[in-house]
């Protein structure tokens, strides 16, 4: 069987890792980049430390406006796609990479699949939210993290072709949170002790292109006064240095990190503060309490479990989370068992 994955940005990479290396035993797979995450930092030191196959064709898209970038992506997969049509296009999450991978075979008639399919945040001003429920709706088979995204594909009447198989991700933060252990020394460098931090993501376009909401976030921070690792995202700097906004003084700032280190540092964490859809989930992983910097999160069950708070940009709320949140009694089990990857592959084969 023949396989064509499209990936274009660091969630995706990850996702891949675990798939690839389970398909590629028994199927060819052709992967295809799209250049939506470029720079070093946030492309191709994930290839290197995850082992992914280097891609067989990279579109080298770029930045740009979502409809140009969607575009330019969706001309380019549509001509690898035609000159080597596969028997399967397969698409990770929702970016603009997910929507024009599946636009481009929906319109070749290859059938699609996507892992992480069903997910919904209920905010048509995310993008991602156009971009997945679009995916889903051009898919032949859709693999679902959890129940939940499954009752929200029935809901929309989506119901042919879909499973429920578990969360790439927790495979591979399982898989690679035992190889951080071994090799990142981030902590060390830094000279962190276990728990005695707060770590910072942030890029979503809500928190980093509006100045003000951004600037409540960092006096949030300030009023912490505990230490915060910040690994800044490049659309972050762009809109810090854009607003001339300077970090709060017991926030310490990283360039992008790998994903080895990134694990390392949300296992150690006392606690995360982020926008990221996939750190969510990881902090989860790692029984390491969350606070979302969103008014909604698609992973609803760490809200309802303890484990996730949500207090978009509120300082007050932020604070007031940050300062009193303890890891809860109970943690379910909601993402599976490591082993998403495996059915995944065994359901394409079928």
């Amino acid at each position: 069987m023949n396989i064509v994955s499209v990936v274009g940005a660091r969630p995706q990479f990850i996702k891949a890792a675990s798939v690839s290396r389970i398909l590629r035993q028994s199927h060819t797979e052709r992967l295809v980049h799209t250049g939506q995450h470029y720079d070093y930092g946030m492309s191709a030191r994930f290839f290197e430390e995850l082992d992914i196959p280097q891609p067989d064709v990279n579109l080298g898209i770029g930045s740009g406006p979502h409809g140009w970038q969607t575009g330019q992506m969706l001309a380019a997969i549509e001509r690898v796609l035609m000159e080597q049509p596969p028997d399967w296009m397969l698409v990770y999450g929702d970016t603009n990479s997910t929507l024009a991978g599946a636009l481009a075979a929906a319109k070749l008639h290859i059938p699609i699949a996507h892992v992480e399919a069903g997910l919904r945040s209920f905010n048509r001003e995310m993008p991602e939210e156009i971009n997945r429920v679009l995916t889903d709706h051009l898919c032949v088979r859709l693999f679902c993290p959890t129940p939940e995204a499954e009752r929200n594909l029935h809901n929309e009447g989506v119901i042919d072709g879909v499973s429920v198989v578990g969360d790439v991700m927790v495979d591979s933060a399982l898989y690679y949170g035992a190889q951080s252990e071994r090799c990142s020394h981030l902590l060390t460098d830094l000279h962190l002790a276990p728990k005695s931090y707060l770590l910072a993501t942030l890029h979503r376009p809500r928190n980093t292109d509006d100045a003000a909401r951004l600037q409540t976030i960092l006096d949030a921070f300030a009023r912490l006064r505990e230490p915060i690792i910040f690994p800044v995202h490049p659309r972050t700097a762009a809109a810090l240095d854009r607003a001339g906004l300077a970090l709060p003084d017991n926030v310490v700032r990283l360039e992008p990190v790998g994903y080895l280190d990134m694990l390392a540092l949300e296992k150690n964490a006392r606690l995360i503060l982020t926008d990221s859809g996939g750190i969510q989930k990881e902090a989860y992983v790692f029984s390491v309490p969350c606070i979302t910097l969103r008014e909604e999160t698609e992973w609803v069950e760490t809200v309802a479990a303890g484990w996730n708070t949500l207090v978009g940009a509120d300082p007050q709320a932020i604070v007031e989370a940050a300062r009193y949140t303890a890891p809860p009694p109970t943690h379910p089990n909601f993402y599976g068992d490591g082993r998403a990857a495996e059915k995944i592959v065994q359901e394409l084969s079928l």
